[in-house]
């Protein structure tokens, strides 16, 4: 049996010296920087400050092709029928605008389409499009919080680059500086892979996520142009009813093996331990049934990026990894 592989997100609850000298002593595989909660002006310090801890395995996890909410003073709550301006711009959002980014063609929505705005959380429909002022008129359909950096999902398709500027800019410097691992995130067909790779060129080992419909549809060639796959089941549950997912995930792993590319599974695997000293039974069942279907690694994202206990969470993983060889 080959090793399976623990990809741990780093965040601030994880980027401490003693955090980091801890999963690099349970022997953490992967250890990911996600460009979606980097600045910018961030990326290549922590960079630096993973190489001066000697950490090698570091993966460069792209925003892709995501729109998202910017930031916000503070969470706000928006009332059903309230109207609100939807706006393109890097601005802060507030009760009266909802600013999104990175640029995109805005007027591709329609008219009675819906936006969504976070996970079971605010949701809008344009009831206007104001192209003399650029903006979307909108009435809340569904009551929420708005909160900074939430991924957005549109009820139509919406064309977006498969690179944001901040990820070329990222993936370029990660090249400067020796990283060797990358994640794509959002793919919808191999023509997307096809510019990451112009940068981090075939000799690195690129992960391709799947977290949409168009990248189940293309699936097969997605993996040929990959050294693996990563299975995100949150965002991949906008596009598939949560019901259909467990389906999903079996049917992608089934493809890995049969064409021995690794899948790693990534999502609520221990979503408790994030406040919490221990995991639900459902987790840890969730876990051995993955571990079972044929996956190759897991991942742990806000688990470690702002969890309680980033360590807790690798040695629970550890003794899962354990639990599952010992008794298959």
């Amino acid at each position: 049996m080959s090793k399976i592989k623990i990809i741990c997100t780093l965040g601030p609850a994880s980027y401490k010296n003693t955090i980091l000298n801890k999963l690099k002593k349970y022997k953490v595989d992967i250890f990911r920087i996600n460009l979606s909660h980097t600045p910018k002006n961030k990326i290549l310090q922590k960079i630096k400050f993973l190489k001066k801890k000697k950490i090698k395995n570091i993966c460069i996890d792209t925003e892709g092709a995501q729109v998202r909410t910017t930031k916000v003073k503070k969470k706000l709550f928006f009332n059903k029928n309230q109207i609100v301006k939807v706006f393109v711009s890097s601005d802060l959002s507030d009760r009266k605008k909802i600013c999104l980014y990175p640029k995109f063609n805005l007027f591709q929505c329609k008219v009675n389409s819906k936006i969504k705005l976070g996970f079971n959380n605010l949701a809008l429909n344009i009831i206007k499009k104001d192209q003399k002022n650029n903006v979307l008129v909108t009435k809340v359909s569904d009551a929420g919080y708005l909160e900074s950096n939430k991924a957005v999902h549109f009820s139509q398709n919406i064309k977006l680059p498969p690179l944001t500027e901040k990820d070329e800019f990222a993936l370029k410097l990660a090249i400067k500086n020796g990283i060797k691992f990358f994640a794509m995130s959002f793919v919808n067909r191999s023509k997307d892979i096809q510019e990451i790779r112009e940068i981090i060129k075939k000799k690195n080992f690129l992960i391709s996520k799947i977290e949409t419909k168009s990248a189940l549809t293309n699936l097969k060639e997605i993996s040929k142009k990959s050294n693996a796959l990563l299975i995100d089941r949150g965002d991949l549950s906008r596009y598939v009813p949560i019901e259909e997912i467990p389906v999903a995930q079996e049917k992608i792993i089934e493809h890995g093996l049969k064409n021995s590319l690794p899948v790693y599974v990534a999502t609520n695997l221990l979503e408790t331990m994030i406040k919490e000293k221990q995991p639900t039974r459902a987790e840890s069942h969730d876990i051995f049934s993955t571990l079972k279907q044929g996956a190759s690694g897991l991942v742990l994202a806000a688990e470690t990026a702002i969890g309680r206990d980033p360590v807790g969470c690798v040695m629970f993983m550890k003794k899962a990894i354990k639990v599952f060889k010992k008794n298959t």
